[in-house]
């Protein structure tokens, strides 16, 4: 019995232990074929850091965006490819700001279990950014610092510095690459704030559901409402509606805006109720879908900026 059982004792050991080779050849392996490429290995965690990553680096970085277009980051279960990535990573650039460590903190999550370090290996590309903070909760910072154009210069710059110190036989390229496409962001930056201090003041008040609009709004010159203030919380509630519906009819505004990541119905319920119509579809947290208008961070603001300005201007 004893024998068997040393026997027994024996196999499993066996199996184990060639299991664990495996695997660890064939992490090897993987590592090995990565790095062929010669190319840095950078994971954004959405959409919008990922296009901006691909204006800096250019063929130099193979990307890997975490949440996908048309996916609220606020909120997010990360898959095993995400984990896999991460882990793999030379570098993860993150928002900061609350998006991805707030609600349920899968982002910090996610950087333990990939065994990453934040300021080594893993970079917030708000660093720099003077924050707005929720009205609802003065000290939690409002994330949606992206929407002013300035900010978005930030985040480039903030991309080119790790890029740059992470991959220095490349840094000429970066900052050639950085160059051209921060020209690009200030000079739509800059038309889109002269455009809009020509509207009447009193039409300068952008409805949205979300109240994601603070920073583009301190930029642009326009006044804020929204239904709720951000997605994690309740959506659409008696009174968020009421508190809508009054800033909508204290104001000549003529026409309201929905954002692509969220549900149009209660933006639909406070056009009926107040009669304004809705603009336009915008973007928030999310670029569109790849080969339609507003798949890049430099079409989504223009997008974002013409359509708004056009709905506010209208007689």
């Amino acid at each position: 019995m004893k024998k068997n059982l040393i026997a027994v004792v024996a196999v499993v050991l066996m199996i184990s232990g060639v299991a664990m080779f495996l695997k660890q050849r064939q992490q090897a392996s993987a590592s090995s074929s990565a790095n062929t490429t010669g190319k840095i290995r950078v994971v954004s965690t959405n959409s919008i850091i990922d296009d901006m990553v691909k204006n800096v680096g250019g063929d130099k970085v193979e990307n890997y965006s975490i949440v996908q277009r048309g996916t609220d980051p606020h909120e997010y279960e990360p898959r095993p490819a995400d984990i896999s990535a991460t882990a793999e990573a030379d570098v993860v650039f993150y928002n900061g700001l609350n998006l991805e460590t707030g609600g349920n903190g899968w982002f910090k999550k996610l950087v333990k279990s990939s065994k990453k370090n934040f300021g080594k290996e893993v970079f917030a590309t708000s660093d720099g950014v003077k924050v707005k903070y929720l009205t609802t909760n003065v000290e939690e910072e409002d994330p949606h610092a992206w929407l002013d154009l300035a900010n978005g210069i930030q985040y480039v710059q903030n991309i080119n510095k790790v890029l740059q110190k992470k991959d220095p036989a490349n840094a000429e390229t970066y900052q050639r690459n950085t160059d051209k496409y921060v020209a690009k962001l200030t000079k739509l930056h800059e038309e889109a704030q002269t455009k809009f201090s020509k509207i009447p003041s009193d039409q300068r008040l952008l409805v949205t559901s979300e109240g994601a609009f603070k920073y583009f709004s301190a930029a642009y010159h326009v006044k804020a409402a929204y239904i709720w203030e951000v997605n994690t919380e309740s959506q659409g509630t008696p009174e968020q509606m009421r508190h809508a519906v009054k800033a909508v009819n204290a104001s000549s505004v003529k026409h309201l805006f929905v954002e692509s990541s969220v549900s149009p119905k209660s933006m639909q319920k406070l056009s009926h109720e107040t009669g304004v119509p809705i603009g336009a579809t915008i973007f928030t947290d999310s670029l569109a879908a790849k080969g339609k208008p507003g798949d890049t961070y430099y079409t989504m603001m223009k997008w974002n900026l013409d359509k708004i300005h056009d709905g506010l201007a209208k007689s």
